[in-house]
């Protein structure tokens, strides 16, 4: 069974940056990545897709702002998150297109 593993987040000031970091246990080379997130009470919202070409898609409130990448030699995706608002703060995930088990996620803060 794939397991990810995020990391990378913590506390950060309106206006910060943080780079998240997802690794999984099997390849990625083949498979669509997504970030997810979800916000204290609020269902979890999909933010960022990758696709097997490398094309990426987010959600109109963090384009210009956030940029996914991955390694692949590495099975590896980042979430490049800048320009952070409170409106940011939320546990992160990641996950592959079909959904595999949800990892622990990585929290993220944005607060002065």
């Amino acid at each position: 069974q794939v397991q990810f593993v995020e990391s990378g987040g913590g506390l950060v000031q309106p206006g910060g940056s943080l780079r998240l970091s997802c690794v999984a246990s099997a390849s990625i080379s083949e498979s669509t990545m997504v970030w997810y997130r979800q916000a204290p009470g609020k269902q979890r919202e999909l933010v960022a897709i990758l696709n097997r070409s490398g094309v990426t898609s987010y959600i109109d409130p963090v384009k210009g702002r956030f940029i996914m990448s991955r390694e692949i030699a590495k099975n590896t995706v980042y979430l490049q998150m800048n320009s952070l608002k409170p409106g940011d703060t939320a546990i992160y995930y990641c996950n592959s297109v079909p959904a595999l088990p949800w990892g622990q996620g990585t929290q993220v803060t944005v607060s002065s």
